[in-house]
This record gives C-alpha cells, structure tokens and sequence, in this order.
C-alpha cells in the first residue's frame, strides 16, 4: 500500500461556476493559488455541484461557466504541471462519502454553520429550502476529507465550514477508528519500525501524554511520515494511537487564512457580480477603459475646480492595488488641492487594469482555440483525482463494514 501523505503538504480548494470570473477572484483567490502550487500539492476543483445548491433552477448557467473557469484558472498562471485541476462531479466518489458522512453528522451541526441562515437572508429570491442547500457544508467536508487535505485556503468567513469539517472526522474517526484487535495491530506495527525507530516512537509518545509536550507530538507524526515499510493502514493506527484514540482513517484539517480580498468594485464596495460592480478578466479593454472612466468620484468634487478627499473615493482604493507609491502620493497632492481632474486621476488606474489583463487576454484566447488541450488537462486532473478518491474511499467504507467479503 502507498505511505500516508504528510497532510500539512496538500491543500484543496474549489470555486463555483456561475458566471465570468473577475478581478475580485483574480487578487481574493488565483493569486493566492498560483503561489500555493509551488508550495504544496494541490488540489483545485471545479465546485459544479455545489453551483447547484443555489442554481438550481438556472443550471445552463453552470454549464456554460465549468469550461470558461477551467480558461480563466489557465490564463491567469494555475498550472497543471504543479496542481491537480479537476471537476466536482467527475469524482462521483465526492457524492458517496458525503452520503456516509450524512450518516454520522447530526443535524443541528449544519443547521448552525452561520453561512445557512446569512446565505438564506442574502438569496430571498432563491427557494433555498432544499436539502441540497442544508447539506452543502457536509459536501464541502467529503471534497476535503476526500483527498486529507492538511490545509484548506479560505477567508475568515468560511472558518466555520474547516471547523464542521474537522468535527465530522473526529467523530468518524472516534467512531470507526477503534477496529477489533487495535492495541495488537498497533503493537505488531510499532516492531515493523526497527528497535531505533519504535523506542523512539513510544518515548515521544510517552511525552506528549504524560507531559504534554507538544514538540513531541510533532517530531512523532515527522517520524511517522518518514517510514517506508509499514503499511497505510498502520500508520493510520500509529498517528491514532499517539494521541490516545483509535486509527485516524480521516485527519483533521486546519484553515489556511487568507488575506481579506483587497479589491474594490467600481463603486468602492467589494467586487461582486451581486453588487453589478465587477472588471471579468476577459472584458474587452474599450469596455474596461469605459467603465473605468465614468466610474463615481467623491461627490465633493462637483466641478474641476473642487477640492476632493481620496479616502471618499472610490478610484483611490483601485489606486492602493495598482499604483506605486510616487503615483499615490501624487493623486493625494493632486486631489486635495484640485491640482488634478477626476478623469486625470484614473489614467494610471486605467493603464494598470489593462497591462494586468493583457497577458491574461493572450493566454485566454490561445486556450479557447485549443478547447482540446482544456479538456485533456481536466480529464487528466479527474483521473489522478479519482485514483486518489478511491483510495480513501475504500479506506471508509472498510471502517464503516460496507466491504463485503
């Protein structure tokens, strides 16, 4: 059987097709995966069905948008060579544990997740009284149990979803981890490490039990990590029995805090395709600059001759992501004293948007006449998905009694 990945080293994170991508997921998400790919072993997914637990009535949106996300991930710098890029619903494995999850998880833990009520409250206009709506965060926990992902990148606001899902493995493990025969098969695997390593192995074990110590802990799991002639399954045992409970068949994972997203809408509020305030990242750039242009200045500045105040306008938020500081301070000098217009004032704005989307352009449209090629990286990326998928699930569904002999 294959070793156990080191858990810290794989990270999984999805996006929902349902419309164009933008500029607020180009610096709130792509940016922070193209950097991670070369971190970790990643994970990136088209997340097709949870799109339908809001978009239910509307799917062709969904169809249209899987392909033109995949284009929009290649042309900004997510790369397949260093991540696995795959569909949700290719991995019809993500449905079965989340089926089994369903099992074990009570209620009341998914009717609290705040997103249920905030989400219920923003979508009014939606039926969103669906199982599928409820149960969303439980699926969310099969995609990152599925492939143990250590870290899962994700806002403040999304904690609670890493936090149910870090519940729901220690329940399974706690109830299916303590397997007929445990302390002998952990007993018999802790002798397959050598003298040397297994001393080791129940010293530093002994240390963090007695005493806490939780250096000891993690020089344990390292130690663990490292050995090539025990199987999955005992390592498995071996990260449970370290802290005193059963296999660990599904780890915990840990939130991976992301910066809050930094780019401001055309109106100075976050940019969301809700708000009608959004650059996509393949807008034609006449319609950029138009847009761009005839933006809302502070409302001080009824004529040329008004002096204005930065902080209430909202180009000078688009200045503090794009413009260095010389160009700042040139805007504040400029705006104050009414030395400079509105429309000059946007012009580095303007320049910078587009030399920030010109390649991506380019890339794009190379993809978009090699449809193959897309299709071919996907199909790839769901296969490896799945062999990794399948994996796990066999694990669980011998945990839980359903591998019938």
């Amino acid at each position: 059987m294959t070793a156990l990945p080191n858990q810290k080293q794989r990270v999984l994170s999805g996006m929902r097709p349902t419309g164009a991508l933008h500029l607020g997921h180009y610096h709130g998400v792509l940016k922070n995966w193209i950097k991670l790919q070369h971190e970790y072993e990643c994970f990136f997914f088209v997340a097709d069905w949870h799109a339908l637990t809001t978009h239910y009535e509307d799917p062709q949106i969904i169809e249209q948008s899987v392909w033109e996300m995949v284009i929009d991930w290649l042309s900004v710098g997510v790369n397949p060579g260093s991540a696995t890029l795959f569909i949700q619903s290719r991995v019809p494995e993500h449905a079965e544990l989340h089926l089994l999850l369903s099992m074990i998880t009570p209620l009341g833990w998914l009717e609290r997740v705040p997103s249920f009520k905030d989400q219920q409250e923003k979508l009014k206009e939606r039926d969103l009284a669906t199982y599928g709506f409820l149960g969303y965060p439980l699926l969310q926990s099969a995609d990152i149990l599925m492939y143990k992902a250590g870290l899962v990148p994700v806002g403040e606001d999304q904690v609670a979803h890493v936090e149910l899902t870090r519940e729901v493995a220690r329940r399974f493990n706690y109830l299916y981890g303590r397997e007929p025969g445990f302390e002998e098969k952990v007993e018999a695997a802790i002798k397959k490490m050598g003298k040397k390593n297994a001393k080791l192995y129940q010293e530093l074990r002994r240390r963090f039990q007695e005493q806490g110590d939780d250096e000891a802990l993690h020089t344990a799991q390292a130690l663990l990590d490292d050995q090539q002639n025990i199987t999955l399954g005992d390592k498995e045992r071996l990260f449970g029995y370290l802290e005193g409970g059963g296999r660990i068949i599904l780890p915990e994972p840990d939130s991976l805090l992301t910066p809050a997203p930094k780019m401001p809408g055309l109106d100075g509020q976050k940019m969301s395709k809700s708000y009608h305030n959004t650059l996509s990242l393949r807008e034609d750039p006449a319609e950029i600059e138009k847009k761009l242009r005839t933006m809302p200045t502070d409302p001080a500045r009824v004529r040329r001759t008004d002096p204005g105040d930065p902080e209430k306008c909202p180009v000078w938020k688009l200045h503090q992501v794009y413009s260095p500081d010389e160009v700042r301070d040139w805007v504040q000098q400029g705006c104050t004293s009414a030395g400079i217009g509105c429309l000059e004032c946007k012009a580095p704005v303007i320049e910078a948007v587009k030399a920030e989307l010109a390649p991506i352009h380019e890339r794009a449209m190379e993809y978009q006449q090699d449809t193959g090629l897309v299709r071919k990286i996907i199909t790839e990326g769901c296969d490896k998905a799945r062999d990794t998928a399948r994996q796990t699930l066999q694990e669980v569904r011998q945990a839980m009694g359903l591998e019938y002999r």
